[in-house]
């Protein structure tokens, strides 16, 4: 029988806080309930390898909202050191993939000669195009208009002629010069401060019509996006490092975004960063869409 230790009754205490039972940590985390259990219990013999016991801590920490470095920092001496060959297996490459290098750079290899000749053809279509640019453009233009003959009519009463009057040359002196039509300045779009009201941090987003979101993650946490009725709009679940969360909250004008650990994620509105108001692990991101219309209510 096992007794929660020290580390695991830290842990357990801030999943209880948070309100998880132990299902809710492992849909969240993807960890079997079983390894969940012995990490509580300080139990880390059912577990695959002392590697994976730190994996397994670090992804229960950040999921409870705790800083999962300092935790493994203040417990170092309670979890298993990892061996070497733990590490060097898990990043060793399977057969299978050394062959499909393998065969790649033999195909590149024979490919090489073909787009060798291909970037020499090229090479010699630019310079030809070049030198006919440059020829075509040492030829002086010839402007007819301007070697165009003045025409004169002869008047009876004076031997002198005078200049034609053509009707193209009444025109141009009754027209009027044209205004240039005013244009309306450029709206861009404006993020507020936000508001800190504790784990929600509201914003206003103004200058523009549209609310697209977009939340790119650089470790493992959990994010959600509801609208202002607390409706799903995204699968809230714990997301890894490289994955994006994306949507469209032009129609709500109402975003509610869930950040399990906002140190490893970043919000954009439109392609526009939205600073942090607040240093919290666990934060709730509220975004506001004010139309023009209603800027002036």
């Amino acid at each position: 029988m096992f007794f929660l230790t020290e580390l695991g009754a830290r842990l357990k205490e801030a999943r209880l806080a948070k309100g998880y039972s132990l299902e809710d940590l492992q849909e969240i985390t993807k960890i079997q309930k079983r390894y969940l259990i012995g990490i509580e219990e300080g139990n880390y013999s059912i577990m695959p390898g002392s590697f994976y016991v730190r994996a397994f801590i670090k992804q229960y920490a950040e999921a409870v909202g705790l800083d999962a470095e300092q935790i493994l920092t203040d417990y170092r001496s309670d979890i298993p050191m990892v061996q070497k060959e733990e590490v060097a297996q898990s990043f060793t490459k399977s057969p299978s993939r050394r062959k499909m290098t393998a065969a790649s750079n033999s195909k590149m290899m024979e490919a090489m000669p073909k787009l060798i000749v291909a970037l020499f053809a090229i090479v010699i279509l630019i310079v030809i195009t070049t030198l006919y640019m440059q020829k075509a453009k040492s030829v002086p233009d010839v402007v007819e208009e301007n070697n165009k003959p003045i025409e004169y009519e002869q008047n009876p009463n004076s031997t002198q002629p005078k200049p034609v009057v053509t009707e193209e040359d009444d025109a141009e002196e009754d027209e009027e010069p044209v205004e240039p039509v005013p244009t309306e300045p450029e709206v861009v779009q404006v993020i507020s401060p936000g508001v800190a009201e504790g784990e929600n941090t509201t914003y206003e987003v103004t200058g523009t019509e549209t609310l697209n979101v977009r939340v790119e993650l650089s470790g493992l946490t959990w994010v959600g996006i509801r609208n202002e009725q607390r409706q799903e709009q995204v699968e809230a679940k714990s997301y890894n490092a490289g994955d994006i969360v994306e949507h469209d909250s032009t129609e709500n004008a109402y975003a509610r975004i869930r950040l399990g650990n906002s140190k490893v994620a970043k919000v954009y509105v439109n392609d526009v960063e939205v600073p942090y108001t607040q240093d919290r692990t666990t934060q709730n991101i509220i975004l506001k869409l004010v139309k023009e219309e209603q800027q002036g209510e």
